[in-house]
């Protein structure tokens, strides 16, 4: 951490057991600090305001509110927030939806500490995470398009802003970047999206990694 403080961490789980694994977990990294555990996600709703969470490890099926809905909801009141995927469950409609919500990562529970605490830092500076079977899922969802080549009706412009959303740059700092406006910014982020048949910016560059797009 640049500034030395701890990154904020919510655990969203309906599973006492597996809280308390995180738990431990997160007290083993002195850059990272639990500041709220909730049971469902109607609950992890209501603990933002207090908590402020920086990153939360969200499960996906729970009670009352699952965590799609808890992603969306939260996502809409706190946009500061960055919600991580953390579940046992690997469809790929699940994997669309959440990340069609605004979740910034989708995780396995079979995820090592190592790639879970990298996963939680790259999630705190913007940058997604996704298991390998997340991507999977996007790549099939792709194809459902039947794309004839992906990407290779991108413009110029439209790689250079992909190339900086890769590396988690918001379109403030991608304006500022490449010397334009942050409505001509949305205007090719929005194309990319389009482009690329992705739902967040986090699937457009699930897909740009997945398929080597910067590099052609």
């Amino acid at each position: 951490m640049s500034d030395g403080t701890a990154i904020r961490v919510m655990l969203v789980d309906d599973h006492a057991v597996v809280r308390s694994g995180l738990s431990a977990f997160l007290l083993a990294h002195d850059d990272l600090d639990l500041v709220a555990e909730a049971s469902d996600g109607a609950e992890a709703v209501r603990l933002c305001e207090r908590a402020r969470p920086d990153v939360i490890l969200m499960d996906l099926m729970m009670p009352r509110m699952d965590g799609a809905a808890a992603t969306r909801t939260i996502r809409e009141r706190y946009p500061t927030i960055q919600v991580l995927i953390l579940t046992s469950f690997k469809e790929d409609n699940l994997v669309q939806e959440a990340l069609k919500a605004g979740a910034i990562g989708y995780l396995l529970k079979n995820v090592t500490a190592t790639e879970l605490a990298q996963a939680i830092r790259a999630a705190y500076q913007g940058r997604p995470t996704l298991a390998p079977e997340a991507t999977q899922a996007l790549i099939h969802a792709a194809n459902h398009y039947g794309l004839p080549v992906l990407g290779d009706d991108l413009t110029t412009r439209e790689r250079d802003v992909l190339a900086l959303m890769v590396k988690g740059l918001d379109n403030h700092v991608i304006a500022d970047t490449l010397i334009i406006s942050r409505s001509t910014v949305k205007f090719h982020v929005s194309n990319i999206l389009s482009k690329l048949h992705a739902t967040s910016r986090t699937e457009a560059v699930a897909i740009a990694l997945q398929h080597n797009l910067l590099t052609k």
